[in-house]
Parts: structure tokens; C-alpha cells; sequence
């Protein structure tokens, strides 16, 4: 059963004309008993119009009058053809004035760290459009110089169960085509909980890969320069000339 449009006025005007229950008012407008008797003590909707859900075309006169009839009787919304697929109809996402203008940045995050989705995809998260996906990925929008990826979960434009569903379809699609992936691009479709819940791998930089077994000698050959270089230690002290001037005393 759908849910009535206005569904906490609906239950005023049901609490104010009707005798419906409370139970049976609750289950139409999917709200909670308690609540639905606090708008019959007036401790709920203070100042709430009533909305008439039978002028409206949400209920009919016969559908009520057999609730209140019936306590166990649950009312049924009055089917409306007109209605039918409004709720799959989605327009554009709304992005507040505030964040807009850093809605190019979030689309350039999104270009560079995930170039596996596709435009329609990245037009649904952050709300834009095509033209503008395009020129950011072609670097010729008009304040490419000036834009910073920033991740779109951090702005507020999209939330992160969003973009792992993006990232995860993206994914699928890959497999899909049987394209080949390098291991950076395996780990960037990985959705967020899948990589958390991967081990950590201690990797070596790249600076430094294959120096780890670097040495300038064999272990044997620097054994014995070691004991080779030992002298004995008044040695230090014995300067040159020095016995040279003892034989030359009386």
C-alpha cells in the first residue's frame, strides 16, 4: 500500500472527522500509533491544517465509513491511474547553492580516481551534465587550472553508499566486457567495505624497490677486511720520530 501525500495532515483530518482508530489511522498514513493519539491530545501537529484525503482523491466516503464499521479493517488508498510511475520518475539532483561551485571539483575527483564510470554516472551522483563531465575530462573547461579533486562523499553531493554502488556496477560491467585491469585499477572499482575489509600489504617504494638486498661486499670478504684493519692500539699513539729521538738521548 502507498503512502498518502501529506500523511501527517491526512491523520489530522482522519483524527477530526472520522472515528477511525488510532491503529487504523497509523497504518494509513505509515506513522506510529503513539503519535497519531498525541495529535488527538493536541501534543503532535499544533497548528497543522487538516488535509481531506476524500476531496483529494486519496480516499473514498465508502472506504471509511467500512472502517469505522470495523476496527480491524485497514484503509486502502484509492488507486489513481494518473499516479502511476511517479515514483520512478526522477529529475536532476539538487545541489545547494553553497556547494555548486565545487561541483567541478568533485567531477574532476571523480574523472581521475574513478575514469571507469561512465558520464551518466557521474552525472546522478553530483548532479551535472554531460557537456560539462566532457570538458573536465578533456582539461578544457574554462577553470581546469584553478580546480582541485575533491571527494564528492566530503562535499556533500552524493553519499558513500551511492558511489560504492556506482563503483560496484562499474565494476560488473568490466568483468562483463572482459577487459583487462592493472591491479590500481582492480583496487579503485573495489567499493569501500570490500577495502577495509582486505588485509594490508607492506609494499616497497618504488624508489628504493630492489635495494633491499643491495650490498658493496660478499659477508666474507667484509669479514676479513674487518680483521685485517685491527692494529693495536698504541699504535695511535706512537707518532713518527718518536723512537728516533730516544735512541738520540744519553
Amino acid at each position: 500500500m502507498g503512502k498518502p501525500i501529506m500523511a501527517k495532515a491526512t491523520a489530522v483530518w482522519l483524527v477530526d472527522n472520522t472515528t477511525l482508530t488510532f491503529k487504523q489511522i497509523a497504518d494509513f498514513t505509515e506513522m506510529h500509533e503513539l503519535e497519531v493519539q498525541g495529535i488527538a491530545d493536541g501534543d503532535v501537529a499544533a497548528g497543522v491544517k487538516g488535509f481531506d484525503p476524500v476531496a483529494n482523491n486519496q480516499l473514498t466516503q465508502d472506504e471509511i465509513d467500512k472502517a469505522e464499521a470495523d476496527p480491524l479493517r485497514k484503509l486502502k488508498l484509492k488507486f489513481n491511474p494518473a499516479a502511476v510511475g511517479e515514483e520512478k520518475r526522477r529529475g536532476p539532483r539538487y545541489t545547494p547553492l553553497s556547494k555548486r561551485q565545487d561541483r567541478p571539483n568533485s567531477i574532476l575527483w571523480l574523472v581521475k580516481f574513478h575514469p571507469e564510470l561512465s558520464d551518466g554516472q557521474i552525472s546522478k551522483l553530483v548532479g551535472t551534465t554531460k557537456p560539462t563531465i566532457q570538458s573536465i575530462r578533456e582539461r578544457t573547461h574554462w577553470n581546469i587550472a584553478n580546480m582541485q579533486p575533491i571527494d564528492p562523499v566530503a562535499l556533500g553531493l552524493c553519499k558513500q553508499s551511492e558511489l560504492d554502488a556506482a563503483v560496484q556496477k562499474a565494476a560488473a560491467k568490466k568483468a562483463a566486457e572482459g577487459e583487462a585491469m592493472s591491479d590500481d585499477d582492480r583496487r579503485k572499482l573495489l567499493s569501500t567495505e570490500q577495502s577495509l575489509e582486505m588485509e594490508t600489504e607492506p609494499r616497497i617504494p618504488t624508489a628504493i624497490e630492489g635495494l633491499e638486498t643491495f650490498s658493496l661486499s660478499d659477508d666474507d670478504d667484509s669479514d676479513d677486511d674487518k680483521t685485517d684493519t685491527l692494529v693495536d692500539a698504541d699504535s695511535f699513539f706512537n707518532l713518527p720520530g718518536d723512537s728516533d729521538d730516544e735512541d738520540e738521548q744519553p
